[in-house]
C-alpha cells in the first residue's frame, strides 16, 4: 500500500462492510489513491468522511453517491435466539468475528465487536437476525469513533490471519499423520504375519 493509499484507509471507518463496492476498507482506499474509485463510496463514513477523503486527495468534496447507500445511524445486528438453527452463516460473514456460536448452537452478537455491516443480515437463512440502532439521529463519523475503528482494523485483520493460518494448515501436509498411519499399518502388517505363520 503507497503512502495515499495508507493515509486514504487510516481516514476510514473500517466497517469493512463492502458497500463502497470494495471488498474492505483498505482495497478502497487502494482504489482511490489509484484514481479508480471516487471519494464517495462509504456510507457509514457519510459527508464527514467523504470530507476527510477530499481534504487528502486535494478533490471536491461531493455528495455520497446513492448506488452505494445512504447515511445514517450505526446499526448493531442482534440474532433472534428463539429462531437460530446455528448454520454458522452469519459467523463465516462476519468481518470482525463478532458473533459468537457453534454448529448447530445459537449463536450471539458480541455488540461491542460489532461494526454494523449488516454482511450477516442476507446470509441467514431463517432471517433471525435484525439491525438495532445504536446512536439514535448521530450518523457517520458522528456515531462511530477513531478509536472503534482501530479495534475493528484490528479485528478485521486477526480474522484475515486467523483464516489465512487454517487456510494453509488444511493445504499443508499431514507429517504427523502420515507418520502414524505408516507406523499403524507396520504393526497391523507384523501382526497379520504372525498370524499366518504356523504355531510351534
Amino acid at each position: 500500500m503507497n503512502e495515499l493509499a495508507a493515509r486514504l484507509h487510516a481516514a476510514l471507518p473500517q466497517t469493512q462492510c463492502t458497500r463502497c463496492g470494495y471488498p474492505d476498507c483498505a482495497g478502497y482506499a487502494q482504489a482511490i489513491a489509484a484514481g479508480e474509485a471516487e471519494i464517495n463510496q462509504c456510507p457509514p463514513g457519510g459527508a464527514e468522511g467523504i470530507g476527510r477523503l477530499a481534504a487528502l486527495t486535494g478533490h471536491q468534496p461531493a455528495l455520497l453517491n446513492p448506488a452505494n447507500g445512504v447515511e445514517g445511524p450505526r446499526t448493531v445486528a442482534v440474532i433472534d435466539e428463539a429462531w437460530c438453527i446455528g448454520c454458522t452463516l452469519c459467523i463465516d460473514a462476519c468481518p470482525t468475528d463478532a458473533i459468537l456460536g457453534s454448529n448447530k448452537l445459537m449463536h450471539t452478537v458480541i455488540e461491542p465487536y460489532c461494526t454494523g455491516c449488516e454482511l450477516c443480515v442476507p446470509v441467514c437463512p431463517v432471517d433471525c437476525i435484525g439491525l438495532e440502532n445504536v446512536t439514535g439521529t448521530r450518523t457517520g463519523w458522528q456515531a462511530w469513533s477513531q478509536a472503534q475503528a482501530a479495534q475493528a482494523l484490528e479485528r478485521y485483520q486477526a480474522r484475515c490471519e486467523r483464516l489465512e493460518r487454517e487456510k494453509s494448515e488444511q493445504s499443508a501436509p499431514d507429517v504427523e499423520g502420515d507418520r502414524k498411519r505408516a507406523v499403524i499399518e507396520a504393526a497391523l502388517a507384523k501382526a497379520r504375519a504372525r498370524k499366518g505363520r504356523p504355531s510351534p
